[in-house]
């Protein structure tokens, strides 16, 4: 069964806007969980617009089920990755300004970087995963860089679902074909949320996590925070 990790960048956006401690963001990573949420994702970046670094070495003792840390490897992020320990680690090519994540790794281009920062996540005994477009070079070349597994960054997915949703799942299901076979394990996220979900998870064979945040969060605003949770849950059933 497909894992649903919950990114909660957004509430501490929500929270950050108006300063204080409102809304809780440790109160609602614990609830996420007790509704049901099999993991715990945050993207701290360098000017902490939404989760700051504290907040990610305060969810540790708090995340029971598992815990994702995504963002750009630099060495402000590894030295938290590497102080927190959480069970997955997620490489995102960004740079510090972009509003959200919007692009896979070039594994041959930088294969050697990612190989030394993957090396020091497995001595930690931090498990790696490379947020990844459908590039079927780039896949074939994750292995030389030691990752467990890949995201695939799935906006493509999500733009074209309305239009065709079988042409939009085409390139998804070849680089999941290819990951499986050379043993790498299949994550995704960007853009998946209550309409596109389930189509994916049905297509893509070996799909082990998703991580959702943006529209999980949003669609909370309508629905409430544990009934949206058991939605999306139901969706990768």
């Amino acid at each position: 069964m497909t894992k649903l990790s919950v990114n909660i960048n957004k509430i501490a956006t929500i929270r950050n806007a108006r300063g204080g401690n409102m809304p809780d963001l440790l109160k609602c990573a614990a609830d996420i969980q007790r509704f049901g949420a099999e993991g715990i994702t945050v993207h701290p970046r360098p000017d902490e617009r939404h989760i700051r670094y504290q907040d990610a070495i305060d969810l540790k003792p708090l995340v029971t089920t598992e815990y994702n840390i995504e963002g750009y490897p630099s060495k402000e992020w590894m030295d938290l990755v590497l102080k927190v320990k959480p069970n997955q680690s997620t490489l995102v090519p960004d740079p510090p300004d972009a509003l959200t994540s919007n692009a896979g790794w070039d594994t041959v281009k930088h294969e050697n970087f990612l190989k030394e920062i993957i090396s020091e996540l497995k001595r930690a005994g931090i498990r790696s995963s490379i947020f990844i477009e459908t590039n079927l070079k780039h896949i074939e070349n994750a292995v030389k860089t030691g990752t467990d597994r890949i995201e695939l960054y799935t906006e493509s997915y999500a733009k074209d679902f309305s239009k065709n949703k079988e042409e939009a799942i085409k390139p998804f299901v070849a680089s999941a074909k290819l990951a499986n076979k050379l043993g790498l394990g299949i994550n995704a996220g960007h853009d998946l949320n209550l309409e596109n979900l389930n189509y994916f998870q049905k297509n893509i064979s070996g799909l082990l996590e998703v991580s959702i945040g943006h529209a999980l969060i949003s669609d909370a605003l309508y629905y409430g925070l544990e009934n949206t949770v058991q939605l999306y849950l139901r969706q990768l059933k």
